[in-house]
């Protein structure tokens, strides 16, 4: 099952605008290690698990790993072949808007080596490239 949020306010949202960086989620506030966004984009709910998958693999139940994003936008779509008006589909899945500079996940309580392979193949599931940082003060 897909990340989507249990419930909401509103079933349908508009587009909303995409411009702009990350104000905020975008310093490490748990981890040593982060994965951040250098462009932006959608990512869905199966993208982060699939990400979340990939770096839990690679760790083998080692450290520590926190997700800061999750997927609230709803992302309606109506069927093929469907004519114009009768107004908006229904949701078909959930998105997180991500904006450059926004960290998508922190590990800690592992070599940074091991931290950025882990943190390299996550990227390659995700819409966008990212990149590996490391905490301030840290001695990676």
């Amino acid at each position: 099952m897909a990340l989507a949020p249990a419930r909401t306010k509103y079933r349908k949202t508009q587009k909303g605008s995409r411009a702009g960086n990350a104000k905020r989620g975008n310093v490490l506030s748990f981890g040593e290690f982060g994965l951040q966004s250098l462009s932006r984009g959608p990512m869905t709910g199966q993208q982060i698990e699939a990400a979340r998958v990939t770096i839990s693999r690679h760790l083998k139940r080692k450290g520590k790993l926190w997700i800061r994003v999750f997927p609230h936008k709803p992302v309606t779509k109506k069927p093929a072949e469907v004519r114009m008006g009768q107004g908006k589909g229904p949701v078909e899945y959930y998105v997180a808007v991500i904006k450059p500079g926004a960290v998508l996940f922190e590990l800690s309580g592992v070599p940074a080596s091991i931290a950025k392979e882990a943190f390299r193949l996550a990227d390659a599931k995700l819409p966008f490239r990212c990149r590996f940082i490391v905490r301030e003060g840290s001695a990676a």
